[in-house]
């Protein structure tokens, strides 16, 4: 008995010590303030992932190559127009930018006084600009469209008949029967909306090659050949871009950095009182005839939060994982659920569901692999997006932790 009280003395004597030395300092704390009015607040569009974005192009229309002519058809009266085939596919990678690969095939027919004639193949890598939309604003129910193009390729042209003295010959002097060629061209698409998935477009393309073309060489120095095209164009998702705006974080910012201000805040009290209990030292000698272990609750932060339709965890909140299990090491009798959610806006449910199980299993691997948490300890669920635990349905894009129920 006479032992407790004097355990009960000293304890009584350094927790008023503390309390009557912190009472006379003021604790100081320089809390931080995240500015986030300088954001530049307005809607940026995107594909929701690599699949998005696709189309498919298929068309035909006619050609007619500037070449050399025999004198006797110098105004021109030796050219003539052809049937020409295209196929290609393409991505918008944004609203605004987009790429495709475009192949093109037909005879080609020029100077009618000995019809000349060869068959061309050609695949080009186009760069596409949607005026449109980079001009008036995104707007995916726009009917009319107009979309310039560059592209760089390669034209392999075969079948040559033009037997003239200025034909391009090969090392043996024999006239060359096929031959590569590495054009460059230019063009203008008119793309009409039909559907949502489908457009019917109007397209003219000028390819600019070197002076042999047709295999021959003369007179101007570059030859090029005229394409207008029409044809469907067949959009696999539709053409949709996922909106987001780095204003919707801004409140979550703000909470987190309210969250940083709190935890300085007790920091500096705990501090404090300990330089207070310290300044009472020597303390009465206390004898301990047990040792006890001592638990360390450290709050567990809120969140690990993903980009739209991702489980990948970024190095951004790789910290709040690393928070998560250095609790769970400090509190080796304690075990957490790690709970997945999925934007509704975005996705099916079912897809949803798979898409929040899987950003759940993400956080619980690196906590097993990466840190060494039991995995027996850690009950992994996915509550999809029947659930959202935010108003702001961007925020809903994360996995929560919770004590089991």
């Amino acid at each position: 008995m006479k032992k407790n009280l004097v355990y009960i003395a000293a304890a009584g004597a350094a927790v008023f010590g503390a309390a009557n030395a912190y009472a006379q300092d003021a604790v100081v704390v320089n809390e931080t303030v995240i500015d986030v009015t300088n954001v530049e607040c307005k809607d940026n569009f995107a594909p929701a992932s690599w699949r998005n974005g696709w189309f498919l192009q298929a068309g035909a229309g006619i050609q007619m190559p500037f070449v050399e002519n025999d004198h006797s058809m110098v105004d021109g009266s030796g050219r003539h127009i052809t049937a020409v085939y295209n196929l290609g596919v393409g991505r918008w990678f944004s609203p605004y930018m987009g790429f495709r690969f475009s192949g093109t095939y037909g005879s080609m027919h020029w100077n009618s006084e000995r019809m000349a004639h060869a068959k061309q193949a050609s695949v080009n890598l186009d760069f596409m600009w949607d005026m449109f939309n980079s001009i008036n604003g995104y707007n995916p129910d726009r009917v009319f469209s107009i979309v310039p193009f560059v592209g760089l390729g390669g034209t392999f042209v075969w079948d040559y008949n033009n037997n003239l003295s200025a034909n391009i010959r090969d090392n043996d002097g024999k006239i060359k029967e096929n031959q590569w060629l590495l054009p460059v061209s230019a063009g203008i698409q008119f793309r009409f909306r039909l559907c949502r998935y489908v457009d019917f477009f109007v397209e003219g393309r000028g390819s600019f090659y070197g002076d042999n073309f047709n295999n021959v060489s003369g007179g101007r120095p570059v030859d090029i050949n005229l394409q207008a095209l029409g044809g469907l164009n067949i959009r696999f998702d539709g053409a949709g871009m996922s909106k987001y705006n780095p204003c919707d974080y801004a409140g979550y910012v703000s909470s987190l950095n309210n969250q940083v201000n709190d935890l300085r805040n007790a920091l500096a009290s705990s501090e404090a009182a300990r330089a207070a209990a310290e300044a009472q030292l020597p303390c009465p000698e206390v004898m301990v005839t047990e040792a006890t272990a001592t638990v360390v609750n450290a709050p567990l932060l809120p969140s690990v939060r993903f980009k739209i339709n991702s489980a990948y965890v970024s190095s951004e909140e790789m910290v709040n994982v690393y928070n998560v299990a250095e609790y769970l090491k400090a509190n080796p009798g304690t075990s957490i659920v790690v709970r997945g959610y999925a934007d509704k806006d975005t996705g099916t449910a079912t897809y949803n569901q798979k898409l929040s199980e899987r950003r759940a299993q993400a956080v619980a691997d690196i906590l097993v692999n990466d840190y060494g948490v039991d995995a027996s300890r850690l009950t992994v669920e996915a509550a999809g997006s029947s659930v959202q635990p935010y108003d702001t349905n961007n925020w809903n894009r994360i996995v929560l932790f919770a004590q089991p129920e």
